[in-house]
């Protein structure tokens, strides 16, 4: 288990959770409720870590919403700053982009 996915978890658990504008537009555009992303955290497979990116750590996650239907969500960790875990965006994964269980890129 990556470090980055290991920090949202625990902010996750504390409940220090933002959402981003973007992720509250992306969240609506695919009909995602929050309480789907919540539910599945817990869950999530890592599918890209980027621990150094420039602006904090981010993972991109495999997770289920409620129904068992598949969700991409990218948390972030703003640098410098790790007082919440932030929902930069999510989305219903298209099998034309990515493999069947929804872990690779085609």
């Amino acid at each position: 288990m990556s470090n980055t996915i290991k920090m949202v978890l625990d902010l996750v658990e504390r409940r220090e959770i933002k959402i981003s504008s973007h992720g509250y537009d992306e969240l609506a555009e695919d009909g995602i409720l929050v309480k789907d992303i919540m539910a599945g955290v817990k869950d999530a497979k890592v599918i890209e870590d980027y621990p150094n990116y420039p602006k904090g750590p981010c993972v991109l996650v495999l997770q289920k919403d409620l129904q068992g239907e598949p969700i991409h969500v990218l948390w972030g960790i703003p640098k410098h700053v790790a007082f919440a875990a932030v929902l930069i965006t999510a989305y219903r994964p298209s099998p034309d982009y990515w493999s069947q269980d929804f872990l690779r890129r085609k």
